[in-house]
């Protein structure tokens, strides 16, 4: 869980949002820097917060809740499949999860969508257990439904209730249970709803009232105005958000095409198996053929949903158990197609090796002097996408991965000999192993990344150095890994935008946190110490500003500067 860093951005921000609660003692209204942060629902910052308390503000402490999470889910689901189909396919669908790129990728951030996917996992497993008729009991797997719907309220708002709920009214017309006097009763709706709120509406109440006007429905979002955390939270932050027209606009969508084809990456190599899924029996009143069907549900609304709103790469992830559990049913069902999804793993691994080697011989004479921030390219228009920095990747950039690259062809390698060589479990097997083995190498690049995609070595100088004030370059995301490693304020110049903007219009607002040019030029050449985080490309400007002479570099690390004034 560590190394690599908390990275800037959002991943040092939950971690920093959870601290603040353990050590203020507010465990409801988020905040960054004093100013309010009411995006997000708290669970996630609750469960970073204990383990802060326990094992001390740690990053690899703050990790454990989205690390215990993912294994949970790969067990639920492959406990699901074996419950289902049998233990075989519940293996096999615990593995292709546990394997998946999607869900290694997305759980190298602090965001709480693999515990959204558990929960929505765990209400629709709930969900048929509680309508089957040898079930012994029905009520116990209701409440768990309904249970893990009002606990995913809290870790993601709305969408925890909306995606289990369409999912299941979707399955139950389809296999006539609907409008059956007998579904709501074993489903125990009102009991269940109870539940539901009782785990979610305490911290929604509360939220609402610590943070005044308590209802406000205007539709439209802009700067500068501020209607309180019930408008924020569910009009600008669902609604707004799902047409396109929150403010502020501090994230990107991907094009659709791209959004439903990443899935072939999220699940490679298993996603080279999909055509075998697709001959799967769905239409039967056998257990299997139904869960089958509530599988395709459960897949099909949430990537048509997301389909028609603002999208992130990881916003499906809630549906790869469902996919998990369809391409288990496959790989065990023997379909000719296997044959051909295994030759053509064998294809891709094989010309993925082909390229390793040709990029190890490329850069076998050139020198990786400092760290990699030197060799990468800047394309910031493209950050608001979860694989953004990916496109800052050069030629130059690979002879500072030649450790990553080489164990990322070793386990390639072994999938093309899998693939070719063995058959049956045996090549499911070193496909797995190739997978493990493309993890570590993904590892070992995320520390090669770590100075770039982290500000710690800043923070680090920035602690032994002599007292003194800080200022933050750009908003507080830019650099949000020095608030967490040195647990400090700090004044944010020209840092008024996007995720601290609505908060910062609140009547508490702290007024030492936000400045411009003319009070930073005053405050940097005053007699008081003070110290600047900036980009390399940004620091001309600054010393433009406030004058050259008094810039003296503390250190310099990832393309970025800690200066002092003195």
């Amino acid at each position: 869980m560590s190394p690599p860093s908390l990275m800037d951005d959002v991943d040092a921000v939950q971690a920093q949002i959870a601290r603040n609660m353990l050590q203020s003692g507010d465990w409801v209204t988020a905040r960054l820097d004093g100013v309010r942060y009411l995006e997000k629902s708290p669970l996630k910052y609750w469960m970073m917060a204990v383990c802060f308390w326990i094992f001390g503000a740690h990053d690899w402490a703050a990790r454990i809740p989205i690390a215990l999470s993912t294994v949970l889910l790969c067990w639920v689901t492959a406990r699901f499949g074996a419950w289902a189909f049998g233990r075989r396919v519940g293996l096999h669908a615990g593995l292709v999860l546990g394997t998946s790129v999607g869900l290694f990728l997305f759980t190298r951030i602090l965001i709480p969508d693999v515990m959204l996917t558990l929960a929505i996992t765990i209400a629709l497993w709930g969900m048929v257990r509680a309508l089957e008729e040898e079930e012994r009991h029905p009520a116990a797997w209701a409440m768990a439904m309904w249970a893990a719907i009002g606990t995913g309220l809290l870790l993601k708002g709305l969408i925890a209730a909306a995606f289990p709920v369409a999912t299941g009214l979707l399955y139950l017309g389809l296999t006539k249970q609907l409008l059956v006097k007998r579904t709501w009763r074993r489903l125990q709706v009102l009991w269940g709803m109870l539940l539901a709120l009782g785990i979610a509406a305490p911290w929604h109440v509360l939220a609402t009232l610590r943070n005044p006007p308590y209802f406000d429905f205007t539709m439209h979002s802009e700067k500068g105005s501020y209607h309180g955390f019930f408008w924020f939270y569910f009009i600008n932050e669902h609604v707004l958000r799902f047409l396109n027209l929150r403010y502020p606009r501090d994230y990107n969508t991907v094009p659709r095409a791209y959004f439903w084809l990443f899935h072939l990456l999220w699940f490679f190599p298993w996603s080279l198996y999909f055509p075998a899924a697709l001959r799967l029996k769905y239409r039967g009143v056998d257990r299997a053929s139904r869960v089958r069907l509530l599988c395709l549900c459960w897949a099909g609304f949430i990537l048509t949903f997301f389909t028609f709103s603002t999208t992130q790469e990881y916003y499906s992830m809630p549906c790869y158990p469902a996919l998990a559990l369809l391409l288990g049913c496959a790989m065990a069902s023997g379909d000719s197609w296997l044959k051909w999804g295994r030759r053509a793993i064998g294809v891709v691994t094989a010309l993925a090796l082909a390229a390793i080697c040709g990029i190890l011989w490329t850069v076998r004479g050139l020198a990786a002097p400092g760290d990699i921030a030197s060799a990468l390219s800047q394309n910031p228009d493209v950050y608001t996408l979860s694989l953004g920095h990916m496109t800052d990747l050069t030629i130059v950039s690979f002879a500072y991965l030649r450790g990553p690259l080489a164990v990322a062809g070793v386990a390639f390698a072994v999938g093309t000999w899998g693939a070719w060589r063995l058959r049956g479990a045996a090549a499911g097997a070193a496909l797995v192993a190739m997978m493990v083995l493309f993890f570590h190498a993904a590892r070992m690049a995320l520390v090669v990344f770590d100075p770039y995609m982290s500000s710690r070595p800043l923070a680090e100088a920035l602690l032994a150095a002599p007292p003194g004030k800080l200022i933050v370059d750009d908003q507080y995301y830019t650099f949000s890994s020095v608030f967490f490693y040195t647990n400090r304020r700090a004044y944010l110049l020209n840092g008024r935008v996007n995720n601290l903007d609505y908060g910062s219009y609140a009547p508490d607002a702290p007024e030492d946190v936000f400045i411009d040019d003319g009070e930073f030029r005053r405050l940097w050449n005053s007699e008081a110490r003070y110290y600047l985080v900036v980009e390399g490309t940004k620091a001309e400007r600054l010393e433009q500003v406030a004058g050259k002479t008094r810039f003296h570099v503390q250190r310099f690390s990832g393309g970025k500067y800690l200066f002092t004034n003195h």
